[in-house]
């Protein structure tokens, strides 16, 4: 079964209804420049309502390591996702300060971004259009692809089923696709968890 992770949760209702339908990964996003960003505070607060089942993932971009390891070690998130240039020096540094699993994202226009990406030393791979700006991406160059990745990039209730059904990846990753008007829609949440576990 495909897992999801719900990403750019910034609001107590945005967990709330994460609760209800059950995740395995939602995204706190620590970019600043993000209009999802959250502050470790604001994190920390929600973390508190989040089921100890989901596990939160921490989304940065080439930030500082102390600050992600405070937020690991601290239990506020209990994955780390590079979003930025970071490098396999810089996983191995961090992995110096917490043992929290990692997943480094890549931006995939290429066959050559794909060879880049399955060398990356980090836990999980995260496979993206664009930074992290809801871009669909030429799902034909990962028909072969053989280590596991987190899809994302511009899935929706319309194309999540079809790139469930054509990639089979580990796990979706959502964010823009369940919004309206910016901001996490309840309805699309639950909607798009239905679809990717086949409930429809």
């Amino acid at each position: 079964m495909t897992k999801i992770k719900l990403c750019g949760l910034s609001r107590v209702e945005d967990i709330q209804v994460a609760n209800e339908i059950f995740p395995e990964f939602i995204g706190f996003v620590f970019a600043k420049k993000s209009r999802r960003y959250v502050t470790q505070e604001k994190a920390a607060e929600l973390k508190k309502f989040l089921r100890k089942e989901i596990s939160a993932v921490g989304v940065f971009v080439n930030e500082k390591i102390e600050v992600i390891s405070e937020l690991a070690n601290k239990n506020i998130i209990d994955v780390i996702q590079l979003h930025g240039s970071e490098d396999e020096k810089y996983i191995d540094s961090l992995r110096n300060f917490t043992d929290k699993k990692i997943i480094q994202a890549f931006k995939i226009q290429t066959a050559d971004d794909l060879k880049i990406a399955e060398k990356s030393s980090a836990d999980f791979i995260l496979l993206d259009g664009g930074a992290g700006d809801g871009k669909i991406f030429n799902w034909q160059i990962l028909k072969n692809f053989s280590r596991k990745y987190f899809l994302a990039g511009g899935l929706n209730l319309e194309n999540v089923s079809d790139a469930i059904k054509f990639l089979k990846p580990f796990a979706v990753d959502v964010s823009s696709g369940i919004e309206t008007d910016g901001l996490k829609d309840k309805n699309k949440m639950r909607e798009f968890v239905k679809i990717v576990r086949g409930e429809f």
